[in-house]
C-alpha cells in the first residue's frame, strides 16, 4: 500500500467510506469477501486532498507529436525510414484536446524523429503549462546516450525517459551497462522510466524485475498495460498475473493507455473492464493513469472517443469517482508534482 493511500479525505467523505465498510462487515464479520472489499476501499479511496490537486483535471499520460512534412524538410527531419503516415502536429493535438476536454499531456518522443528531440523540445518550450516531455533513451554502445539523457533532463526540461528494448544493440538487454547507467541516473534525477514492451511483456519482465530490484528509487511506467491483452487462455492468464505481481514494487505504475492496442474488441473496448478492475485492485488507482496514444488513436476511434471509452470502462467496473479522478489525471499530476494550467 502506498503512502498516499494511507491518508484520509475530508470528514464527510470519510464518514461515508466508514459507513460503507461497516455495512459490509456487519453482513458477515467473518466473510473474506467483505474483507477484500473493505481493503479495496481502503487502498484505492483513502487519498488525501493534501496530495490530490485542488481541482481535478484530465491529463493524457501518453501521446506523441511530430513535425509536418514541410517542417521536416525545413527544420525537424524525420529519421530515415520512419516517415509518419498520419498527421501529428501539435496544433492538431491541441484542437483534439480542446474538443475532448483534456487539460494537459505527457508527450513521448516519437520514433519518427528517433533521437532528434528538437521538435518535441520546441513544443515543450512553446506550451510549458500544457505539456511535459518524455525523452527516448539512446542505448548506443559508445555510452554517449547517458550524457545525452542528462542533457535532455537538465537542460531541455524533460521529465521522463522511455526505454524501447528494440533499440538496444542486437543480442543485448536493457540490463546491460548502458541500460543500468541510464536507469540509475533516472532515479538520481527523480525521472520515471517508461517501458515499451510491444512484442510482449514475457520477453522483458525479467529485465524489468532486475532493474526494479537493483534500483528501487527509480519510478517505472508500464506503457499500454505492458501490452497485456485480456486473457483468453492459460498462457495469457499467467502473463497477466505476472503484470499484476509487479505491483509488489511500490515504484511501478501502469498506463491504462492505447486501449485500441490491448483490447481484443472494437471500440468501445468493453473487454478491458475486467483488466482495469484487476489492475486497480492490485496497484491502486493512484498508480494507474489513462493515456490516448495520439495521433494513432484518432484513426482508430477518435481522440474524444478514447477518453469517453475510459469513462465507460470505469462505470462498468465500477470505479468510484475518486478512483476515476486518480486515473484520469491526479496520478500523473502527483507524479510530476505540478499543476497543469488552463
Amino acid at each position: 500500500m502506498s503512502a498516499v493511500s494511507l491518508r484520509v479525505k475530508p470528514h464527510s467523505w470519510y464518514c461515508s467510506a466508514r459507513n460503507q465498510n461497516w455495512r459490509l462487515l456487519k453482513l458477515n464479520s467473518k466473510s473474506s469477501k467483505c474483507m477484500r472489499v473493505s481493503a479495496r476501499i481502503e487502498k484505492n479511496q483513502m487519498a488525501t486532498t493534501d496530495n490530490q490537486p485542488s481541482k481535478s483535471k484530465v491529463i493524457d499520460s501518453h501521446l506523441h507529436v511530430w513535425a509536418s512534412p514541410q517542417e521536416a524538410a525545413e527544420k525537424y527531419p524525420y529519421f530515415p525510414g520512419q516517415e509518419p503516415t498520419l498527421p501529428g502536429r501539435v496544433e492538431f493535438l491541441l484542437q483534439c484536446m480542446k474538443e475532448a476536454g483534456v487539460d494537459g499531456a505527457l508527450i513521448v518522443q516519437p520514433i519518427n524523429h528517433k533521437f532528434d528531440h528538437s521538435y518535441v523540445t520546441s513544443v515543450l518550450k512553446k506550451y510549458p503549462s500544457k505539456f511535459v516531455g518524455c525523452c527516448l533513451a539512446n542505448p548506443t554502445e559508445d555510452g554517449k546516450g547517458v550524457e545525452e539523457f542528462e542533457n535532455l533532463i537538465l537542460k531541455d526540461g524533460y521529465c521522463a525517459v522511455r526505454f524501447n528494448p528494440y533499440l538496444w544493440p542486437s543480442g543485448q538487454k536493457m540490463t546491460n551497462d548502458i541500460g543500468k547507467a541510464i536507469f540509475s541516473k533516472a532515479g538520481e534525477l527523480g525521472v520515471p522510466v517508461g517501458f515499451m514492451c510491444m512484442k510482449g511483456l514475457n520477453l522483458h519482465i525479467s529485465e524489468i524485475k532486475e532493474l526494479c530490484t537493483e534500483f528501487p528509487k527509480t519510478t517505472v511506467l508500464l506503457d499500454h498495460l505492458a501490452f497485456c491483452k485480456p486473457p483468453i487462455n492459460d498462457e495469457d492468464s499467467k502473463l497477466f498475473s505476472e503484470l499484476l505481481k509487479l505491483s509488489r514494487f511500490p515504484q511501478v505504475y501502469v498506463k491504462f493507455s492505447a486501449l485500441f492496442r490491448v483490447s481484443r474488441n472494437p471500440y468501445p473496448y468493453d473487454d478491458l473492464s475486467q483488466a482495469l478492475s484487476q489492475v486497480v485492485s492490485s496497484f491502486g488507482a493512484n498508480r494507474v493513469m489513462w493515456g490516448s496514444d495520439f495521433p494513432y488513436v484518432v484513426a482508430e476511434c477518435g481522440y474524444k472517443e478514447a477518453k469517453e471509452a475510459a469513462f465507460r470502462l470505469a462505470q462498468q467496473v465500477p470505479l468510484s469517482s475518486s478512483e476515476l479522478e486518480w486515473i484520469m489525471g491526479n496520478t500523473i499530476q502527483q507524479m510530476f508534482k505540478r499543476q497543469w494550467l488552463p
